[in-house]
């Protein structure tokens, strides 16, 4: 049989017609140089800033400098077996981290890995971990109060849903207790809170979840633990890792609080990284982008507007001060980023006033918009008195004779300060803050020993819920009290006063 040269050509054509030469091809590179949590990489041309790139032993990393000839990226994990000449590969995606329902009650690393033995996560997804903060046409003002349960903040600087208010102080001055006794009074709130550990030891993030379980509050809880033994990028990543989580509950209707405990060790780490980068170091070695680094953060709190479901991200962050400087250069820079800050004077706490709050500094520039309405109402002149009193008090140490309104008024400043003392895991629901401040308010604590006060008060709550508990309840819901209402609370407090004299003198 005879075949001619054109059937042959025509057969051939036919079979390679449909062929579809596929070849799978991934961009790699290879490790330059490697250590303290950074690999400089060679031949990764395409890749992007933010996109995460894999080691031989799974370790992942992320882009961080683009240069001419290299990719500086930081490695999230174990660094200690990469080494020079592994090859790098890209995978043509941005960070992100599980999120979901499944993670209330667990403790996850700034990767989103489980890290507290009790098996994978139940997830409904993931969520980026760097991205956009809501625009301003997304969201709407503060109008409703996180209720810390704590008088002096509630009273003095409110926090609302959506809002940013910074906790800072020098170490060892309550600033975690005030974020865990928070956390705790959202238990039963539906508020859901994620406690962001940054830098610190293992035994305090270990006493914080015992803290919170303790107390039923850790069932509506997310810890994200970065601790000071880990490599400096899961102390950068950890509060994106959280706030991205937030963003999960938040566009689903909920409400959220977040702590970032703390940002002066996430700017520090943010510095190692940056320093071993060869980026130029500005200000005290920190790189010029470190405003950017913390406003990208914080910005991503807010209030949601109804359309978009009214879910709201109230963030907590916290920052250390040395001596009690707030002018330094981190402070500065969160101070004008937030909304507003709690500031915890060292002398006060070593005096036994705590929270040690100095209401002089502390201010919330959102707050008061988002107090109960009752609340607005007895507290109206307490920040007065309360500056009045430290002014007094610091005078009267210079002289013996005092005349008898300026004895007064130390006398009712002692008072007040001894009512806005609060031991820890000791909050208050609003209705309560608003009835010892009422009692505070028509002289109801004058006539009692300051050692008394905290003793009395637990008494005349009691009593309050046994007689005046529909009135109770109305300031609980934030309705304003009209004047009548006013004369009930005042005469139910009037009340136990008698029976209290009584008792005594019995």
């Amino acid at each position: 049989m005879y075949l001619r040269p054109d059937e042959i050509t025509s057969v051939l054509m036919d079979k390679i017609s449909d062929f579809d030469f596929k070849v799978e091809t991934a961009e790699v590179g290879h490790v330059v140089q490697v250590g303290d949590g950074i690999a400089i990489i060679y031949g990764l041309d395409k890749a992007m800033a933010g996109e995460v790139i894999e080691f031989p032993n799974g370790t992942l990393g992320l882009v961080q400098n683009l240069e001419e000839d290299n990719v500086g990226a930081i490695i999230l994990g174990p660094y200690t077996e990469i080494k020079e000449g592994d090859i790098v590969t890209k995978t043509n995606r941005v960070l992100d981290v599980a999120v979901g329902e499944g993670l209330l009650g667990r403790v996850i690393n700034a990767i989103g890995d489980p890290i507290d033995g009790k098996g994978p996560l139940e997830h409904d997804g993931y969520g980026l971990v760097e991205r956009p903060a809501p625009s301003i046409l997304s969201r709407q003002s503060v109008s409703e109060p996180m209720q810390t349960g704590l008088k002096a903040i509630d009273s003095l600087v409110p926090i609302g849903k959506g809002q940013r208010e910074l906790i800072i102080g020098d170490r060892q001055t309550g600033k975690t207790a005030i974020a865990v006794d928070t956390i705790i009074n959202q238990k039963d709130t539906g508020v859901i809170s994620i406690y962001v550990a940054i830098g610190k030891k293992a035994s305090s993030v270990v006493g914080v979840i015992d803290d919170l379980a303790t107390r039923g509050a850790m069932k509506n809880t997310i810890v994200v633990s970065a601790c000071a033994s880990e490599p400096a990028p899961m102390l950068f990543l950890a509060p994106y890792a959280g706030c991205a989580i937030a963003e999960y509950f938040m566009e689903r209707g909920k409400d959220v609080l977040i702590i970032y405990d703390d940002l002066s060790k996430h700017a520090v780490a943010y510095r190692e990284l940056s320093l071993l980068l060869r980026r130029p170091p500005g200000r005290e070695a920190f790189p010029g982008d470190v405003f950017y680094l913390h406003s990208r953060l914080l910005e991503r709190a807010a209030k949601m507007s109804d359309k978009l479901g009214g879910g709201s991200i109230t963030a907590l962050p916290i920052v250390e001060t040395q001596a009690g400087d707030v002018s330094a250069y981190i402070p500065t820079n969160i101070i004008s980023i937030t909304d507003g800050q709690i500031f915890l004077e060292a002398d006060l706490f070593h005096s036994g006033v705590r929270p040690a709050i100095n209401a002089g500094i502390s201010v919330s520039r959102v707050g008061g918009a988002a107090q109960l309405k009752a609340m607005k109402q007895v507290s109206g002149t307490l920040r007065l008195d309360l500056a009045q009193y430290r002014e007094l008090a610091a005078f009267s140490q210079f002289s013996s004779d005092l005349d008898s309104a300026t004895k007064k008024k130390l006398e009712r400043g002692k008072r007040i300060v001894e009512i806005l003392k609060q031991p820890m895991y000791s909050t208050l629901a609003a209705e309560d803050q608003v009835a010892s401040l009422r009692a505070l308010g028509i002289g109801f604590y004058d006539g009692i020993d300051v050692e008394e006060i905290g003793h009395v008060e637990k008494k005349l709550i009691a009593f309050l819920h046994t007689s005046i508990q529909g009135l109770l309840n109305k300031i609980a819901d934030g309705d304003k009290l009209l004047g009548h209402e006013f004369r009930r609370l005042d005469e139910a407090i009037e009340t136990f006063g008698r029976m209290l004299h009584t008792t005594g003198k019995g």
